[in-house]
């Protein structure tokens, strides 16, 4: 069965394995959803089911933005809402513009795409990507207020949405995830070494994006290696 699926923050780590274990079914629309939209096409250019758009989620029009990429699509099945952005600075030196950028990305972006893809949504299932530092009583790290805080507010978020839409088709959950070696990761950590690929959590976050939905809604799981 053809299903559309729309992956934000798509051009590198997570995102971008996330595409391309997708893409190897062709039953699956992709839409690939990024700032670097050059660097999709580049990467993506193999595969004929999938179609990079640009998107910035730290503009003030995220929402008419999406409404435009998803015009000419006549539904969406699944949106996994990867993109994010991480500030690591200690808690004196973070700027109204640290705090700003990450809640603009992290969270409010993530929700004015939900809003401009609904009236696409029938039957779907809405997968936001938090962090276990957004995780109620997992260790918390020095230096992640603004990152950790704004993940922490995808979680309520979520809980919030399928409340409100648990009588329809529509299911929306959030995994919060440990570390995972990506780009992201080494500009924020340089050295540190994850015990998780990139490659093996798009594995897990394809597997439960597809078919998470027919038994939880509303649930805030923690995808790590180590205890929160």
């Amino acid at each position: 069965m053809s299903r559309t699926i729309v992956v934000v923050g798509a051009s590198r780590g997570i995102g971008s394995s996330i595409v391309h274990q997708l893409a190897s079914n062709s039953d699956f629309n992709i839409l690939a959803l990024s700032r670097n939209v050059e660097r999709m096409k580049a990467s993506f250019k193999s595969y004929s089911n999938v179609t990079c758009f640009a998107l910035d989620l730290n503009a003030k029009d995220v929402r008419s933005q999406c409404e435009t990429i998803f015009l000419n699509y006549p539904s969406i099945d699944i949106l996994i809402n990867n993109a994010g952005v991480l500030v690591n600075k200690p808690f004196l030196e973070l700027s109204r513009e640290d705090l700003e950028t990450c809640y603009s990305v992290n969270v409010m972006g993530v929700m004015e795409t939900v809003q401009a893809a609904l009236p696409k949504m029938d039957k779907a299932h809405i997968v936001n990507i938090s962090s276990v530092g957004g995780f109620q009583g997992s260790v918390k790290f020095s230096g992640l207020t603004a990152y950790s805080t704004s993940k922490a507010a995808v979680c309520s978020f979520t809980e919030l949405f399928a409340e409100e839409y648990k009588d329809t088709f529509i299911k929306m959950n959030c995994l919060c995830l440990g570390a995972a070696q990506t780009e992201m990761l080494e500009e924020a950590f340089p050295g540190y070494e994850a015990p998780v690929s990139a490659d093996k959590m798009a594995e897990y976050i394809v597997d439960f994006a597809l078919n998470a939905d027919q038994w939880m809604n509303g649930k805030i799981i923690p995808v790590s290696l180590s205890t929160p």
